[in-house]
C-alpha cells in the first residue's frame, strides 16, 4: 500500500470513528432525553401524571434493553466486525425510535424504549473496540478520551435537546428525529466502511424483500395511529373492527401487519441474496452464546428490576426487589455454570483472566456508585435549598459538573500516554472524592455563591480523568478477539454501580434525614404564625442538607476506594504497552 493510499485509509479510519462517536453521543442524549419529557410521555399514552410510580417501566424498559444485552452485542461485535454492529444498533436504536413515536398504551412505549435501549448500549462496546481496532495502546488514550468525553456531553445535551423541542412541538417529535439521525448515521458508517467488510460485490436490490418492509411498515403505522378519515369512511372502517376483544392487533389490518411480517421474516430466512441477512445473524448469535447472553440478561435484569423500579424515597429495592434478586442469583449460577461447559462461551475462557482486565470492572463498579450521587443528588440538593419549586435551575447547577466532566475525560486520554493508567486514574477519582468533600461544605445559599463551582468543576474533571485510563488498560491486557465483550462488561460494571450505589447511599443519606427530623418539634408547635412557619420549614431544610451530605461523604467514600483499586490492579499498566494488532491505517 502506497503512503497516499495508507493516508486515505488512516482519513476514513479516523472519520468512521468519529461518526461512531457522534452516534454514541446522541444514544447517550437519548438516556436523558425523558426528564422533562416523561410527564408528557405518560398522558400520551394514557397514564395519569398522578400515578408516576406507572411510568416506571419506560425509564427501566430502556436501562434493561441497554444493560442486558450489552454482553452479546459486544461478542457479536467480536465475531461480526464492528461496522456491521454499529450499523445494526443504529437500526435497533431508529427502529425504538419509530415505535416510541407512533406508542398508543404503555406496552408500545416501553417496547420502543427498550430496543432504543439495545441499539444504544450496543454502539458503545463496538466503538470502543473499534479505537483498538484503529490504534495501538500506545496512541489509544485521546480518542478513548473523546469517546467518553462525547459519551458524556450527551447526559448534557439530553435535557437541553429535549427542552428545545417541547418549546416547538410535543414530546413525539423528540423520538422521530432520533430516528431520522439514527438512520442516517447508520447510513454514513456503512458508507465510510472499508468495502472488504461491507459487501462481496455489487449486491442487487432485494425487490420482494423490500416490497415486504414497506407493507409491514405501513401496516404497522395504520395500526398505532388508526387515522381518523380511515375510521369514519363505512368501508375502510371495517379495517380496524376486532374479531374479538378490542385489541388493535386482533382487527383486519392488524392481522394483515402481522401476516406480512412473517412473509417477510420467511423471504430473508430462505433467499439466496435478502434485503436482510436473517440466516447469518442467527449463526453470529448461536455463535456469540446465545443461551449463555439469555442467563446473563436474566441476571443483570433481575438486579436492574431490583433497584430500577424502587422508590429511592422509601425503599432500597422495589417491593418484590428480593424475588428479583433471587432470580438474578440464581441466572448467575446457572451462567457460570454454562461457561465452564460450554464449547464457545460468550465470555471466552481467560478473557478477564489478567488482573488489570478483572481489575477494570471492579473500578467500574465504584466509579458508577460514587458518579450517580453526583448526577441525582446535585440537582436535589439544589432542590432541598435555592431552588425548591423550579426544577430547571436545579439541574442547570449540574451541567456545571457535566461541562467538566469531558474535558477531563480528553485530559485524561492525553495523560495516559507518558504517565501510568493507575496514577491518572487513582488522581482523578481522588479529585472526585475531593470535590464530593467540598459538597459536605454546602449550606443553604452556597449553590448560589460562585465557591460552589469550585466543588462542582473539581468533582467532574476528576470523573473525566478516570474514563479513559479504565478502558485503556481494559482494552492493553484483553486479547484483540475479546476486545467488544470485554468493553461491554466495563459499560455493565458502571450501570450496576450507579444502579447499586443509589439505592446504597440513599438509604444512607434517609438515616441521617430521619435522626435530623427527629429532633424537629411537630409542626402544631412550631407553625403559630408566618415567622415561625418559615422557621419549621427551614428547619426541615437543614434536616434534607444532612441527608444529602451523607450522600456526599458516601460518594467520596465509593471514589477513594476506586482510586486505592486503581492503584492496585492497575500497577502493572505501562503508558507504552504495545498492541498485539497493527491499526487499520497501517502504522
Amino acid at each position: 500500500m502506497s503512503v497516499g493510499e495508507q493516508a486515505q485509509v488512516s482519513r476514513t479510519s479516523r472519520l468512521l470513528l468519529a461518526m461512531a462517536a457522534v452516534a454514541v453521543a446522541f444514544a447517550a442524549a437519548d438516556t436523558y432525553v425523558v426528564v422533562l419529557a416523561l410527564p408528557d410521555m405518560m398522558t400520551g399514552v394514557g397514564v395519569p401524571i398522578d400515578q408516576l410510580q406507572r411510568a416506571a417501566p419506560i425509564v427501566s424498559g430502556f436501562l434493561l434493553g441497554y444493560v442486558a444485552m450489552l454482553p452479546l452485542i459486544g461478542r457479536i461485535a467480536d465475531l461480526r466486525g464492528r461496522v456491521p454492529v454499529l450499523v445494526m444498533a443504529l437500526v435497533l436504536f431508529a427502529l425504538g425510535s419509530l415505535i416510541t413515536t407512533l406508542a398508543y398504551d404503555m406496552p408500545s412505549i416501553v417496547a420502543g424504549r427498550f430496543l432504543q435501549g439495545v441499539g444504544g448500549g450496543g454502539l458503545v462496546p463496538a466503538t470502543l473496540a473499534l479505537v483498538a481496532d484503529l490504534y495501538p495502546a500506545e496512541r489509544r488514550g485521546v480518542p478513548l478520551g473523546i469517546v467518553s468525553a462525547v459519551q458524556e456531553i450527551g447526559s448534557v445535551l439530553g435535557p437541553l435537546f429535549g427542552a428545545a423541542v417541547l418549546a416547538f412541538s410535543d414530546w413525539r417529535a423528540i423520538f422521530a428525529i432520533n430516528l431520522a439521525v439514527g438512520l442516517v448515521l447508520a447510513a454514513a458508517i456503512r458508507a465510510l466502511a472499508p468495502p472488504e467488510r461491507t459487501s462481496r460485490g455489487r449486491r442487487r436490490v432485494d425487490v420482494v424483500g423490500l416490497l415486504l418492509l414497506v407493507a409491514t411498515m405501513a401496516g404497522g403505522a395504520v395500526v398505532f395511529l388508526r387515522p381518523a378519515p380511515l375510521m369514519r369512511d363505512l368501508t375502510w372502517g371495517q379495517l380496524f373492527i376486532p374479531f374479538a376483544g378490542d385489541g388493535r392487533w386482533l382487527t383486519p389490518i392488524g392481522a394483515a401487519t402481522m401476516v406480512a411480517l412473517v412473509l417477510l421474516v420467511a423471504w430473508c430466512w430462505f433467499a439466496a441474496r435478502p434485503l436482510f441477512d436473517l440466516r447469518g445473524w442467527v449463526r453470529v448469535l448461536v455463535e456469540a452464546d446465545l443461551t449463555g447472553a439469555l442467563l446473563l440478561a436474566a441476571a443483570l435484569g433481575g438486579v436492574i428490576l431490583a433497584f430500577a423500579t424502587a422508590d429511592p424515597k422509601i425503599e432500597v429495592f422495589s417491593p418484590r426487589g428480593r424475588w428479583y434478586l433471587l432470580g438474578a442469583a440464581v441466572a448467575t449460577g446457572a451462567f457460570v455454570w454454562h461457561v465452564r461447559r460450554a464449547a464457545n462461551p460468550l465470555v471466552p475462557r481467560g478473557a478477564l483472566r489478567r488482573t488489570p482486565a478483572w481489575g477494570a470492572l471492579l473500578v467500574s463498579f465504584f466509579v458508577g456508585a460514587a458518579l450517580i450521587a453526583a448526577l441525582i443528588d446535585i440537582p436535589l440538593f439544589a432542590r432541598t435549598t435555592v431552588y425548591p419549586d423550579d426544577q430547571l435551575p436545579a439541574a442547570l447547577v449540574l451541567v456545571r459538573f457535566l461541562l467538566a466532566l469531558p474535558v477531563g475525560a480528553v485530559a485524561g486520554g492525553y495523560l495516559i500516554r507518558t504517565v501510568s493508567p493507575a496514577i491518572v486514574t487513582a488522581g482523578g477519582m481522588l479529585m472526585a472524592a475531593t470535590g464530593f468533600v467540598l459538597m459536605t461544605r454546602w449550606g443553604l445559599t452556597t449553590i448560589e455563591e460562585p465557591i460552589a463551582n469550585v466543588a462542582l468543576i473539581t468533582g467532574g474533571l476528576g470523573f473525566g480523568l478516570a474514563l479513559a485510563p479504565v478502558n485503556a488498560a481494559l482494552l492493553a491486557h484483553t486479547d484483540d478477539d475479546v476486545h467488544g465483550v470485554a468493553s461491554a462488561f466495563v459499560v455493565v460494571a458502571r450501570m450496576v454501580g450507579m444502579l447499586v450505589g443509589i439505592s446504597a447511599l440513599t438509604t444512607i443519606g434517609l438515616r441521617r434525614y430521619y435522626a435530623e427530623q427527629g429532633e424537629v418539634p411537630p409542626v402544631q408547635e412550631v407553625c403559630d404564625g408566618k415567622s415561625r412557619c418559615q422557621e419549621f420549614s427551614d428547619l426541615l431544610r437543614v434536616a434534607g442538607i444532612a441527608q444529602e451530605h451523607a450522600v456526599f461523604w458516601g460518594a467520596a467514600g465509593c471514589a477513594v476506594v476506586a482510586a486505592v483499586l486503581a492503584l492496585v490492579v492497575f500497577r502493572g499498566v505501562r503508558p507504552d504497552r504495545v498492541s498485539t494488532r497493527e491499526a487499520l491505517s497501517g502504522h
